[in-house]
């Protein structure tokens, strides 16, 4: 039986790309209070991206941010709760898997980076901001990267690989 690395092993690396994303989403947020906080935006791809400077104190979209204070407790609750149940699917997932638990991997990065400025701000910095004409997408940041990309890819699993996974393990098991 192959000897597995305890500290970047199975379930372990998927923790630590989860730091990674916490860590670049803070670095990034911290980059963006210094430039963009007291300063104008910045065009990056005039007439559809540049940096500027956003504090959500609501939910995505800023849902409920003007609920009065008790969202930044709620959505932080939430946020704590679904980081503990991803830490502990990844925990169960067989070594094997690779796409999903990377899904999740992003997924527990980006909430736990929104959920880190939640509990010390009050509300989640934002500085990404995609625009075309008059239409604007709402400002986001790295964490909320990883969230969607992570959830792409666990909608494309589900849509496309989920089954040919249950005929493994319902084959595994026949034999």
């Amino acid at each position: 039986m192959p000897k597995t690395n305890l500290l970047f092993g199975h379930p372990w690396r998927w923790y630590w790309l989860a730091l990674a994303v916490v860590v670049l989403d803070v670095a990034t947020k911290v980059w963006a209070v210094g430039e963009f906080m007291y300063g104008p935006s910045v065009q990056i791809i005039p007439g559809f991206l540049q940096f500027t400077y956003a504090e959500n104190y609501g939910a995505a979209f800023s849902f409920l941010s003007d609920a009065g204070g008790w969202q930044r407790w709620f959505f932080g609750v939430i946020a704590m709760v679904f980081s503990i149940v991803v830490i502990i699917w990844l925990w169960r997932l067989p070594a094997l898997k690779r796409w999903e638990p990377c899904a999740l991997a992003l997924i527990l990065g980006g909430a736990l980076g929104n959920l880190w400025d939640r509990i010390l701000l009050g509300y989640v910095r934002d500085f990404i901001s995609v625009y075309y004409g008059s239409w604007h997408f709402p400002v986001f940041n790295v964490a909320d990267m990883g969230i969607s990309i992570g959830a792409a890819m666990l909608v494309i699993e589900l849509l496309f690989f989920a089954e040919k996974d249950g005929d493994k393990t319902k084959n595994n098991a026949e034999v």
